[in-house]
C-alpha cells in the first residue's frame, strides 16, 4: 500500500486555456509581458502550464517523473520509441540537477530544456526557447 500512496501523490494538473489560469490570478497581459513581481511565485507553473498545452497540442502524452530521492522532471514524452524527458525553466537560470539525475540515471539518447535562452545543444541536451515549444 506504501509503495501505491507514493505514485498518488506524484501527480500534476494542468489548465487547457492559459487566458483562464492567468485570470484567475487577476493577471492582465501588460503584467505578463512586463513580468511584474506579482509573478516571480507563478512564472515556473504558468511556463509549465504552456508548454504542457503546446505538448498535448502536438499529440503527446505527457507524463512526469519524481525520484525517491525528490529529483523530478516536468514532462517526459515518447517519441520514436524514445522517452524523451523535458525540462521547463522559466528564466535563463537553466541548472537542472534533477536532468542530470535523470540522464544519468536512464541514459536517453538526448533531452530537452526549454527556458528564455535560444536555441543550442550542450551536455546531450537540446535547449529551445520557450516561445518554441510548440516546434518539440
Amino acid at each position: 500500500m506504501q509503495r501505491y500512496r507514493q505514485y498518488i501523490d506524484s501527480f500534476k494538473i494542468y489548465v487547457a486555456d492559459l487566458g483562464l489560469l492567468c485570470a484567475k490570478k487577476d493577471l492582465v497581459a501588460n503584467d505578463v509581458l512586463y513580468m511584474v513581481e506579482e509573478l516571480n511565485d507563478f512564472k515556473g507553473g504558468m511556463a509549465e502550464n504552456y508548454v504542457n498545452t503546446q505538448l498535448t497540442m502536438n499529440g503527446y502524452t505527457t507524463y512526469y517523473w519524481e525520484s525517491e530521492r525528490g529529483a523530478e522532471i516536468d514532462f517526459i514524452i515518447q517519441r520514436d520509441g524514445q522517452l524523451i524527458p523535458i525540462e521547463v525553466k522559466s528564466a535563463d537560470n537553466t541548472r537542472a540537477k534533477s536532468l542530470k539525475v535523470y540522464m544519468d540515471t536512464f541514459q536517453p539518447a538526448y533531452a530537452i530544456k526549454l527556458s528564455a535562452k535560444n536555441f543550442g545543444f550542450e551536455d546531450g541536451k537540446k535547449i529551445v526557447p520557450l516561445y518554441a515549444a510548440f516546434c518539440i
